[in-house]
């Protein structure tokens, strides 16, 4: 099944690193990289933060590697991590979501 892996990071440049490094590594078959305003508690104090949110499309097998991915290259404490499935599509593109996804890092 294919999914959407989403995180965010506080720079451009690392959002960038974390998406080549997804898809130049098979993982995932392409990160759309978005500009967000974020607002949470993180040590008792308000933040309001502008970050990079990722949505990288893979396949489920291949989620345990872009966590690991993301685990490697992100300077978050506690990173944000989630999944959405992808339910509906069109069969082409879900189908090379599917064909560009491995679920495992190339050693």
């Amino acid at each position: 099944m294919a999914i959407a892996i989403c995180t965010t990071t506080s720079t451009r440049e690392e959002a960038g690193a974390i998406a080549k490094a997804c898809v130049e590594a098979g993982l995932a078959a392409c990160v759309h990289i978005d500009t967000i305003e974020s607002c949470f508690i993180w040590d008792g104090a308000l933040c309001e933060e502008t970050e990079y949110r990722l949505m990288i499309k893979a396949s489920d097998a291949a989620y345990t590697a872009v966590e690991a991915q993301i685990a490697a290259l992100h300077s978050y404490d506690e990173p944000a991590v989630y999944v959405l499935p992808i339910t509906a599509g069109s069969q082409s593109y879900l189908g090379w979501i599917e064909s560009q996804s491995k679920g495992a890092l190339e050693s």
